[in-house]
């Protein structure tokens, strides 16, 4: 146990370009994993988390990497994850292993658009984390603004336990208000932190922000709330106590700040890493016990208890699948044979590493806490391994639906064997690219989160298998919606000679309301027998059936509430097809009448660029469908947040540069369905007809 408690499993995740993998590389230096610092846009080799030759070229991280250091005798299980949200999957996945995460800002970019999914990833999952504002040596470095945008936009508790010295070319260092000293670092990559008194001219300050931190704190201690009234002095052992216990319970968020690219308070953040986010025995995990209806269990930190461990990501190299395992409970031993809770069939583990991102150390046994690799097992992201005795199952990995469709064609019957090869490996890693083949045209078409995660997957395709392929012009996944409720009385009866058959099914449709997350739900309302018990679960899958494809332009149909009323059967016709036959065309019957509309996805667009250029910039968003959120100004930047139909941002990278001279930047994620306007929709609908029709 006393090992499990010098455990430490955490990720590091934030918006674009806040400096996530170049705070990895500082952190992989200081605990002596690496021996030399590299940067994420450097020639001679890139940052070490960023392995793959596709994310050293384009400098950003497309895959979350995995390693193990040592800090303080405390065993840190790093996850560095992407920040771009076409790579969400990385870091949802990612986030329901860890235990703590680190939650990076930008000194000016402040919270972000990307920080608003991190947030919800954080907070589904119930992470507790430490939030670090990088990037203090920029020029408008403003950590007070970040800490209210955390505050106002995120809604978090955030207890600065920090304040800086300087800012932008000024910034020296930090101040420790729970010590009350000025941290400096020195050396040539700054690996001596230095700790001595406050320098006077930020005295006053540093005084007035540990009264404040501490005013905080005292909500969650009663005997420091009492010293701070009797005017007592608070000893360093209980604010620190009082900090990991507030974290912990996801009550505060202890709010930190450096500059990682200058090697300035990592050192510090690595301390507050082991000393207030949770080891594992500090997190409560559940799972569900199959044998035993489906029952709540909590798990156990045990070595000794029976495994429990989850697959939470796979990789398919030339010698055979990686799977990524958490441990949760027991232990994992190589040469061992273990059960998958999905599919039920026995698994031996031959051979078993820990990871440094694309490097491999050998181990024989992992236990709870253990983020490890098991070699040529054949399981799937999210697959629950058990020991022996046990049917449990964890709580699986929330994963996004596309919004973003190509269709790809191989040039020749060589590239089509090995097209159809790395589409398959894609689809094994990555739950949110998603492979389909148009039964009009017999193109095979390739969906994913946005146009950059499909550019990589197919130059992927392009290097590793070396398979050619022609790419279609971007399409959008629409769908359609009904806007009124609508009553369906349909009766299928049908005579060949001999049996023949008979359903019959009243019913409505009822459109579910834009705030409901669910695309369908199914209620039966059949009393009397009307309708035989057997046949209720056909008329849903009638029901479910009919609406992956929509009758007004083919698109998949979301947002039903199926009441099934009444109806009837016959004593020798009627069977669970007839009734699914029924209900599919009872539905498509009901749904014409429903006044249908067409949905599209909404993109949640954010600009920064310099204020010169702001108005083309949000004349060109206006001009794509856009409206815009919010507008802020902050030095000579400004930062537009829109809200713009994905159809209109194709291409957009290259709009928004000439505009700017290259100088602006943007980012962009999926934010809802809403319904596209009347003369669009039909515009839209004639040209999918014109295309199957050409088909």
């Amino acid at each position: 146990m006393k090992k499990i408690r010098k455990i430490r499993n955490i990720g590091i995740s934030a918006h674009i370009d806040s400096g996530k993998t170049t705070l990895s590389e500082r952190i992989l230096y200081y605990a002596g994993r690496i021996h030399r610092m590299q940067e994420v846009h450097a020639g001679e080799g890139g940052a070490t988390m960023d392995y793959m030759d596709l994310e050293r070229e384009r400098g950003i991280t497309i895959t979350s990497a995995a390693t193990q250091v040592t800090w303080n005798d405390t065993s840190i299980n790093l996850i560095d994850t992407p920040g771009h949200v076409d790579f969400t999957v990385e870091v949802e996945r990612s986030l329901r292993v860890l235990d703590g995460a680190i939650m990076v800002l930008c000194s000016v970019g402040g919270v972000q658009s990307q920080s608003y999914t991190v947030d919800q990833q954080m907070k589904r999952y119930r992470v507790p984390r430490i939030a670090f504002i990088n990037k203090m040596d920029r020029v408008g470095a403003d950590p007070d603004r970040v800490c209210q945008d955390l505050t106002e936009k995120l809604a978090l508790n955030v207890v600065p336990i920090q304040i800086n010295m300087g800012t932008g070319d000024d910034f020296k260092g930090v101040i420790d208000l729970i010590t009350n000293e000025a941290i400096t670092f020195e050396g040539k990559d700054g690996e001596r932190a230095v700790r001595g008194p406050i320098n006077p001219e930020y005295a006053d300050e540093a005084r007035q922000a540990r009264h404040e931190m501490l005013e905080a704190l005292s909500m969650f201690n009663d005997d420091m709330l009492e010293r701070l009234i009797e005017e007592q002095p608070v000893d360093q052992d209980m604010i620190r106590q009082t900090i990991r216990e507030a974290t912990i319970n996801r009550d505060i968020v202890p709010l930190m700040m450096g500059s990682a690219f200058k090697n300035r308070g990592v050192q510090p953040l690595m301390d507050a890493v082991c000393e207030y986010l949770p080891s594992p025995l500090d997190r409560p995990s559940f799972a569900r016990d199959h044998d035993n209806e489906g029952t709540e269990i909590p798990l156990a930190s045990d070595p000794d208890a029976p495994l429990v461990a989850m697959v939470f990501k796979i990789a398919d190299e030339s010698f055979g699948q990686l799977s990524y395992v958490r441990v949760y409970q027991g232990s994992l031993v190589k040469g061992g044979q273990y059960r998958n809770a999905r599919t039920g069939r026995t698994l031996r583990v031959g051979r078993m590493v820990r990871m440094h991102a694309n490097d491999r150390e050998d181990i024989t046994d992992a236990g709870p806490g253990d983020i490890v690799a098991l070699l040529s097992v054949d399981c799937a992201s999210g697959d629950t391994i058990c020991g022996d005795g046990i049917n449990y199952s964890l709580e699986s990995i929330f994963v996004a639906d596309p919004v973003i469709s190509l269709s790809i064609t191989p040039a020749s019957s060589a590239d089509q064997e090995r097209m159809a090869k790395a589409l398959n490996r894609f689809m094994k890693e990555d739950p949110t690219f998603r492979v389909s083949s148009d039964p009009e045209t017999g193109q095979t078409i390739v969906a994913g989160m946005g146009e950059l995660h499909l550019d990589v997957y197919i130059e992927r395709m392009r290097r590793e298998f070396r398979a050619t392929v022609a790419v279609g012009a971007p399409s959008v996944s629409y769908r359609e919606a009904p806007t009124v409720e609508s009553k369906f009385n349909y009766r299928h009866k049908k005579q060949t000679g001999g049996s023949g058959q008979f359903a019959h099914v009243i019913g409505r449709l009822i459109p579910l309301t834009g705030d409901d997350e669910s695309t369908y739900e199914f209620e039966d309302n059949v009393t009397g027998g009307r309708i035989p018990s057997e046949y209720i679960p056909a008329v849903n899958k009638g029901f479910q059936a009919a609406m992956k494809k929509g009758p007004v332009a083919g698109y998949e149909i979301v947002g039903c509430k199926m009441c099934l009323d009444d109806g009837s059967s016959h004593a020798v016709d009627s069977s669970e097809m007839a009734f699914r036959i029924a209900a599919r065309d009872a539905f498509i019957e009901a749904f014409r009448k429903s006044r249908p509309c067409l949905q599209e996805p909404i993109m949640m667009v954010e600009v920064e660029t310099p204020r010169e250029f702001q108005g083309p910039v949000v004349g060109d968003l206006n001009s794509r469908r856009g409206i815009i959120t919010e507008t802020q100004v902050r030095d000579n930047h400004a930062v537009v947040r829109a809200e713009v139909p994905l159809a209109n941002m194709f291409g957009y990278a290259t709009v928004v540069r000439g505009l700017s001279k290259g100088m602006a930047t943007f980012s962009m994620e999926m934010s809802r369905y809403a319904q596209v306007p009347a003369r669009l929709a039909e515009e839209i609908i004639n040209q999918r007809r014109q295309e199957q029709q050409v088909a």
